[in-house]
């Protein structure tokens, strides 16, 4: 009781709702005022001057966040298209070697229609299925067999020269011994001089040796070896090696030559098969040992 007369006896002054009606009627003049006469607009500018570094300081945060936002929305696209960025990438760079296989292998299969279109015998193409896992043995085997008339002993090359001969034919496949062979050989002759020899593999297909030259054969670096014709497996004038090396030893009979194979013995996908060459008339029987000895005939009977 004397808390609640102590506090009437404090509580001076107009009451709330008289307090209300006396600011309303004071914003409503204010707003008229301001209206008509625009009386209050330095005020306002002046106000405004003061509140606007509050104001800055107030939305730092959303800035802030709207900035924070935006970079880490930016940076996830940014990641997301470089990802997609690099797979692309990866597939053009695939089709693009793919594009290029092809296209060298366009540019070998038109060389060798152009050859096959401007030789005198007939040849077919063939394609390499398998090659020889062992390197020593210089062999490749090719999608033509006997079905399509392929026989051992035919001569195989691509566009630039000789590469092989079939040397064993299956139904569906060739062998094929590449001149590089370290048991094969080609006869040959040198186009600069028509002097005939016969080139050996070495068993490398970067390489090949003209054995069994003499020292003072006529024979340089830079000159083209090509067939001969001698022995009726090989054509006349195909390109086979380029010699590329020549040491010579007088205290030795013979020079040592190195070749570099003309064709593409490890390179090329398609060949050709050469077929229908001019077989030779068959060679002479050499003559018994007792009859090129005279006086060792039969003696007769008495």
């Amino acid at each position: 009781m004397e808390h609640t007369q102590s506090f009437r006896f404090f509580n001076r002054g107009p009451s709330p709702a008289v307090r209300l009606a006396f600011f309303v009627l004071l914003s409503l003049l204010l707003l008229f005022v301001d209206a008509r006469f625009k009386y209050l607009e330095s005020a306002r500018n002046a106000l405004s001057i003061l509140l606007y570094p509050l104001q800055r300081l107030v939305a730092v945060p959303g800035s802030l966040w709207q900035q924070a936002d935006a970079f880490l929305t930016l940076q996830s696209n940014l990641i997301r298209e470089n990802d997609g960025l690099r797979q692309q990438h990866s597939t053009d760079a695939v089709q693009l070697q793919q594009l290029q296989v092809l296209q060298a292998e366009n540019r070998n299969l038109r060389q060798l229609l152009a050859v096959q279109q401007n030789a005198g015998y007939p040849m077919q193409l063939a394609e390499i299925a398998y090659v020889e896992r062992d390197i020593f043995k210089r062999k490749l085997f090719l999608d033509k067999g006997a079905q399509a008339s392929v026989q051992a002993g035919q001569v195989v090359m691509d566009d630039t020269g000789i590469v092989g001969q079939v040397t064993r034919v299956h139904p569906w496949l060739s062998e094929v011994t590449l001149i590089t062979d370290k048991d094969h050989a080609v006869p040959v002759q040198v186009l600069r001089t028509g002097l005939r020899s016969i080139v050996f593999g070495s068993g490398d297909t970067s390489e090949l040796a003209l054995r069994y030259m003499p020292v003072s054969a006529d024979i340089q670096n830079g000159d083209t070896l090509v067939t001969s014709g001698i022995g009726g497996t090989y054509p006349p004038g195909l390109p086979v090696a380029r010699v590329s090396r020549i040491e010579r030893d007088p205290a030795y009979p013979f020079a040592r030559i190195q070749c570099t194979p003309i064709a593409g013995v490890a390179r090329q996908r398609h060949l050709l098969i050469l077929s229908g060459l001019p077989k030779l008339p068959e060679r002479p029987e050499e003559e018994t040992a007792a009859a090129d000895k005279p006086g060792k005939g039969r003696r007769k009977k008495p």
